[in-house]
């Protein structure tokens, strides 16, 4: 049985040691195999991050367009402010990735969540909800718009 590497019993200090070498100068004893695998999935974890506060925005955007009920409008309303907040901040550290958003996947998702719950509460079947995003990213993001 091979031996297992500290990466794979204490990741945390692993990346403590990784970032001591880094920092040394010692790329020849760091494991850059391990550290470009940890730095693409920041940039993939970032991503999703993004993607999932588009999908919760997106989520009652829909609810708020479609649902007949009159509660619990202002809690979807301050979910989609708080939801565009982070969105904001977000693209704002990582203005890269929001070119790379996967708009109608985060969508599709939204809108399934989104008829269950409409389904739930209201009766409504997820056909009454558009097939493809009705908004544009920049709609979505923008605090001022509201269906």
């Amino acid at each position: 049985m091979p031996s297992r590497t500290l990466y794979e019993t204490d990741f945390a200090a692993w990346t403590e040691q990784q970032a001591a070498l880094l920092r040394a100068g010692r790329l020849d004893a760091a494991d850059i195999h391990h550290i470009a695998e940890e730095i693409e999935s920041l940039g993939r974890r970032e991503l999703r991050t993004i993607e999932g506060a588009l999908m919760r925005i997106l989520g009652h955007l829909l609810k708020l367009a479609y649902a007949s009920a009159s509660d619990p409008r202002d809690g979807w309303r301050e979910s989609v402010t708080i939801q565009r907040l982070e969105f904001e901040a977000l693209a704002d550290d990582n203005p890269g990735l929001v070119g790379r958003v996967r708009l109608p996947t985060v969508y599709d998702r939204a809108r399934r969540l989104a008829g269950v719950s409409l389904a739930q509460h209201d009766g409504l079947p997820m056909s009454i909800l558009p097939a493809t995003c009705p908004w544009t990213l920049t709609e979505i993001a923008d605090t001022g718009f509201w269906p």
